[in-house]
C-alpha cells in the first residue's frame, strides 16, 4: 500500500483552515428578515428592535465557531497500484481533537486528470472519538501516475451553525498500469475451450511442419499425411506426425496516434488494444512463442526484444506501461519499414491501429504492401460503435440526415481500405471493444494451427 505521510505534522504551511456558517444559519438569519421588515413598517421609531434576531443567529453562530474543534489532522493511503478502466479505493483517516469532537464529519480529495473520484471526491465519515476513516473510490481513466493532489475535511459546530474546514496538500501517488485484471483467468478459459475441441493437442502433434514420428495410420487422420513407401515396407498403412513449430515471432505493434488515444465506451483505444495485446502475449508465451512489443507514432516511441517463456511476462507488462499518448500523426511508413528492418526472420506482426479518413488508409495499405512481400500481418481495429449509431438511428430532423451521411462515407472509406488490405494478403479482425481480446486470441490460435506463423 501507498502511504501519504502525515501532511500537518510535515508541514505545517500547507495547512489551511476556515470557518463559515452552515446553510441552516443562513436560512435562519434570512428568515429573520420579515420580521425586521413589519417592525420597520409598523414601528419605525424602533426599527433596532428588527435587527434582534440576525444579531442573535449571528451571535450563536460566532459562539459555535469558537467552541467548535479546531485541530484536525488528515492522512491517506492508496494502493500500490491500479489496472486502468478500473477502479482504486483511497482510505482518508481523519483525527479531530477537542473538547467536543464531532460525531460526523465529510472529507473530500483532489485528484489530477488521470483519475475521477466519485461523488466529485466528497464523502461523509462517522467519527468516534473525533477519530473515523472512509473509503473513496477513484475511477482510472488513462494510464500514468495518478496523484491526490490535496485533501479536505470539514465538520459542524456543536450548535450546527459553522462549519469549520481543513485543506491539506496531499503527496499521494501511485502508478496507473495497463488493465491485465483477468489475463490468466481468460487466457485458461480460452485453453479449456480450445482443448476441448482437441486443437491444443494437435497444435503439439499431429498439425505443423516439424516431422516428428511415423506412426501407424488411424481413422481421422490427414490423409495427406500418409507415407506409401513405410507402407508398402510394412504392409500397413504409416503416416508422418508432425509437431507444430515453435519460436516463432509474435510482434505486437501498437498505434498510439492521435486517432488512437480517442475513448472508445469511455477508455481510449491504445489502452484497449494494449490489454488486448497483453492477453494475446500470455497465450503465445504459454505455447512457447516468442513476443515482443512496438509502440509509434510519428516515430517509433517503444521498441522492445524478442522474449520467451511465460515468466517474461511481467516484463512485457513493464514494457507496455511505457506507452504513452499522444496527439501526433501515425507515419505507417516510418515505423513499419523500421520495425521490418529490426527483424531477421519471418514473424507474425500484430498492429493495432485505427483509421478515419482515406488518406491515413492509402498510407497503411502501402505500408502494409511491403510488410506482407516476408511477414505474415494481422491488423486489427475496432468497430466505432458511435459512427454505426448515428447511421442505423431513425432521422429526427436535418442535422441526424447530415451525420447518417458523412457516418455512412466514413464507413465506406473503412470498408474499402479493410477490403484492400484482406486483397493483399493481410488478416484483419474489426472487432467490439470488449471481445477485442478473444477475437485476437482465438485469430492467432487459427493461424498457428493452420501453420502460417
Amino acid at each position: 500500500m501507498s502511504v501519504a505521510t502525515d501532511p500537518l505534522n510535515a508541514e505545517r504551511r500547507s495547512t489551511r483552515a476556515a470557518v463559515y456558517p452552515t446553510r441552516a444559519a443562513v436560512v435562519a438569519a434570512a428568515t429573520g428578515a420579515p420580521f425586521a421588515l413589519l417592525v420597520g413598517v409598523f414601528a419605525p421609531g424602533r426599527w433596532y428592535a428588527g435587527l434582534a434576531w440576525p444579531l442573535t443567529v449571528l451571535l450563536l453562530t460566532l459562539l459555535d465557531a469558537l467552541l467548535g474543534s479546531r485541530k484536525a489532522k488528515l492522512s491517506v493511503v492508496g494502493p500500490d497500484s491500479a489496472s486502468v478502466g478500473g477502479q482504486a479505493d483511497v482510505t482518508v483517516a481523519l483525527a479531530i481533537d477537542g473538547p467536543r469532537p464531532p460525531r460526523a464529519a465529510q472529507v473530500a480529495v483532489a485528484t489530477n486528470p488521470l483519475v475521477r473520484a466519485e461523488e466529485e471526491g466528497r464523502t461523509a465519515v462517522e467519527l468516534a472519538g473525533g477519530r473515523g476513516s472512509v473509503l473513496v473510490g477513484l475511477h482510472t481513466l488513462r494510464r500514468g501516475t495518478a496523484r491526490i493532489e490535496a485533501l479536505w475535511a470539514r465538520w459542524r459546530g456543536p450548535l450546527g451553525l459553522s462549519w469549520h474546514q481543513r485543506q491539506v496538500e496531499a503527496a499521494l501517488a501511485f502508478p496507473v498500469l495497463p488493465d491485465i485484471r483477468g489475463v490468466e483467468e481468460r487466457a485458461s478459459q480460452i485453453f479449456q475451450r480450445h482443448a476441448l475441441q482437441g486443437l491444443l493437442a494437435q497444435m503439439d502433434r499431429g498439425d505443423g511442419s516439424d516431422f516428428d514420428a511415423m506412426v501407424e495410420y488411424r481413422a481421422g487422420m490427414d490423409r495427406r499425411a500418409i507415407d506409401w513407401k513405410q507402407s508398402a515396407r510394412h504392409s500397413k498403412l504409416h503416416a508422418k506426425e508432425f509437431r507444430t513449430e515453435r519460436n516463432a515471432q509474435i510482434v505486437f505493434a501498437v498505434d498510439s496516434g492521435r486517432q488512437m488515444s480517442e475513448p472508445v465506451a469511455g477508455l481510449p483505444r491504445v489502452d484497449r488494444a494494449v490489454s488486448a495485446a497483453l492477453l494475446a502475449g500470455w497465450v503465445a508465451l504459454k505455447l512457447g512463442d516468442r513476443v515482443a512489443l512496438h509502440a509509434f507514432d510519428s516515430r517509433p516511441r517503444v521498441a522492445g526484444g524478442l522474449i520467451g517463456g511465460a515468466a517474461a511476462f511481467p516484463a512485457l507488462q513493464r514494457l507496455a506501461a511505457e506507452i504513452d499518448y499522444s496527439g501526433e500523426e501515425t507515419n505507417y511508413s516510418f515505423a513499419l519499414t523500421t520495425l521490418a528492418g529490426l527483424l531477421t526472420r519471418r514473424s507474425m506482426i500484430v498492429l493495432f491501429t485505427e483509421f478515419t479518413d482515406a488518406t491515413s488508409a492509402d498510407f497503411l495499405v502501402r505500408a502494409a504492401r511491403k510488410l506482407v512481400e516476408k511477414h505474415l500481418l494481422l491488423v486489427v481495429v475496432l468497430r466505432d460503435e458511435e459512427v454505426e449509431t448515428f447511421l442505423d438511428r431513425a432521422p429526427d430532423a436535418v442535422e441526424d440526415v447530415t451525420r447518417a451521411v458523412t457516418a455512412a462515407g466514413l464507413l465506406a472509406d473503412r470498408k474499402l481500405a479493410l477490403t484492400r488490405l484482406r486483397h493483399l494478403g493481410v488478416h484483419v479482425i474489426e472487432s467490439e471493444h470488449d471481445r477485442v481480446g478473444e477475437r485476437l486470441v482465438a485469430g492467432y490460435i487459427d493461424l498457428k494451427r493452420r501453420n502460417l506463423l
